[in-house]
């Protein structure tokens, strides 16, 4: 690859001796600044790995995460030790921010600066992608007999805190080796966020101890696929769940990869399958519920006005709370229709009571009620909601809600900025990387018309011409994948990359340095990446 070439443009300072190991540097995302030296430095066994000391010894951990995994790949036995000299040296830099690293590579040695232990796992990270592609893949290589890498030295942060990946499983079940696999791919490409959706109207897929009947009943349905147009329900018996064990198991293994989960429990709407366990928490107890069979958006929501209902949420919110010892709990909220409560003589009265101006204002007085309930916990145990921008329909008053953007995303998010609320990003075009990425007739079936290509998603401009006093309510990015005709886990993987590639970047790498041209040659070398990891892969844009 032609450094000179592909970095032109960027604020990037290139060395005189660009050496073949230099020529095959391909880093995504793109650090903030680069310089390519000479030379190389080689990995021998017995090498030590100098760790500074670090509250609770987490740094410890990352640098023993990282040793394994190099070993497992490379065979090179790393020492770990506390302080003296190494090839490897770490040192605390407390003006640094909480993300961002320094690294410095050559045939003296490796350096590495960060103010925080999740700072030396990003440098590792890009360690990682400064060699064979199946050292990130963490499978060994035989035919590799020594193991180097270009002299490099590189200052990097992200540009956004949020950089996130929200994966639905209230259509599609995928358990919990594949949501693994998930998080391993967030891990390489520095995505910090992954947002996990676990209710619909389609299915009910995680443990609540005080409501058994949500996964006895919920969890499952009477069609594989989900009809829509001529498809009909197959009539073949589908679903599962994770136990409050599968998803500590999972919280763990994304607390190593410093991803936080953001759990999502969507209500008042999409929220069919609690109703068919729980008539009484619906508008209609007396008649039938049943976990959906079709796609698209039901009718039957919550009863906002009930009391059962709103101490459900709670009750619900309180388990999530022991199970995800992360920042935030998302909500819902988006495609709730109304029709329901104004039909409802309790959602009637409360309409009258508030002094509501519409129907959707008993969305946001019923997340008010939600928000003075995670008031009153300790500090420990309190967490911020976020609601998707359907809620700003609603009256936000008093609300402390995060607001993520999906319809509209560009309008929607510099409306909630308006109003003092952060936003997150999430466009439907182009970051719903459920939908096709191509007009080839060979595509899976998905939503789309195929023009969310790679090169539509890494287009995409967050916050272009926003105005400077509202981009700190801009808290970041992310890329959604939704799971009406995705059955199968291959099937997410191949729609799913390189796109999430592009989204990491835009999340991560300045603007100004942010060209598809170069990202689309930096992208050849993930090619190597996917087949070691064995992830299906969409192959349009690779030569």
């Amino acid at each position: 690859m032609n450094i000179k070439q592909t970095l032109m443009g960027l604020v990037l300072a290139v060395t005189a001796t660009i050496s073949t190991e230099a020529q095959q540097v391909s880093l995504i995302p793109l650090p903030a600044e680069m310089t390519i030296g000479s030379g190389s430095f080689v990995w021998k066994d017995g090498q030590k790995l100098v760790y500074p000391a670090y509250a609770g010894d987490s740094v410890l951990a990352v640098c023993q995460r990282f040793s394994t995994d190099f070993e497992k790949a490379t065979g090179v036995e790393l020492k770990l030790k506390k302080r003296g000299q190494g090839a490897v040296v770490l040192k605390i830099d407390e003006q640094l921010g909480p993300e961002a690293y320094r690294l410095t590579t050559g045939p003296d040695g490796i350096r590495i600066e960060a103010a925080r232990p999740a700072g030396f796992f990003y440098a590792f990270q890009t360690l990682k992608q400064l060699m064979p592609r199946n050292v990130m893949a963490g499978v060994p290589d035989a035919s590799v007999k020594t193991w180097s890498m270009p002299a490099v030295t590189i200052t990097d942060q992200p540009r956004y805190g949020w950089r996130g990946f929200m994966l639905d499983e209230g259509r599609h079940f995928f358990g919990k080796e594949e949501v693994k696999r998930v998080l391993d791919v967030m891990c390489a490409y520095k995505l910090n966020r992954f947002h996990w959706h676990l209710t619909e109207d389609q299915g009910w897929r995680i443990e609540i101890k005080k409501y058994p009947r949500l996964t006895e009943v919920g969890a499952w349905r009477n069609s594989r696929l989900l009809a829509w147009g001529d498809v009909k329900p197959d009539g073949q018996r589908y679903g599962g769940f994770y136990t409050q064990d599968d998803i500590r198991e999972i919280v763990d293994y994304a607390r190593e990869r410093f991803i936080e989960i953001v759990p999502e429990i969507d209500m008042p709407g999409h929220f069919q399958a609690a109703l068919a366990a729980y008539p009484e928490l619906s508008c209609t107890p007396d008649q039938k519920h049943e976990v959906w069979l079709r796609q698209g958006v039901s009718g039957d929501v919550m009863n906002v006005a009930s009391p059962k209902a709103v101490q459900f949420a709670k009750d619900v919110i309180d388990e999530l709370t022991e199970l995800f010892p992360f920042n935030y709990i998302h909500i819902g909220g988006d495609e709730c229709p109304t029709r329901a409560w104004e039909n409802n003589a309790e959602c009637q009265a409360l309409f009258k009571e508030i002094g509501a101006e519409k129907y959707r204002d008993l969305q946001g007085h019923f997340y008010r009620q939600l928000q003075a309930h995670i008031k009153a916990k300790p500090a420990a145990q309190q967490r911020h909601l976020i609601a998707w921008n359907e809620i700003l329909g609603s009256n936000t008053d008093g609300l402390d809600l995060t607001v993520m953007a999906w319809v509209g995303a560009d309008a929607a998010a510099k409306a909630a900025a308006q109003r003092g609320m952060n936003t997150i990003l999430s466009p439907q075009i182009p970051y719903y990387i459920n939908r096709r990425q191509s007009k080839d007739p060979s595509e899976p079936r998905s939503q789309g018309y195929g023009t969310e290509t790679v090169e539509a998603v890494y287009n995409y401009q967050p916050a272009k011409g926003v105005d400077a006093s509202l981009l700190p309510y801009y808290k970041g990015v992310q890329a959604n994948f939704w799971t009406e005709y995705v059955i199968e886990p291959d099937t997410l993987e191949y729609l799913m990359l390189p796109r999430l590639a592009a989204v990491a970047e835009a999340g991560w790498t300045p603007q100004a340095l942010r060209r598809y041209d170069d990202f689309v040659q930096r992208l050849q070398a993930e090619a190597d990446y996917y087949k070691w990891a064995d992830y299906e892969y969409g192959k349009h844009v690779f030569k």
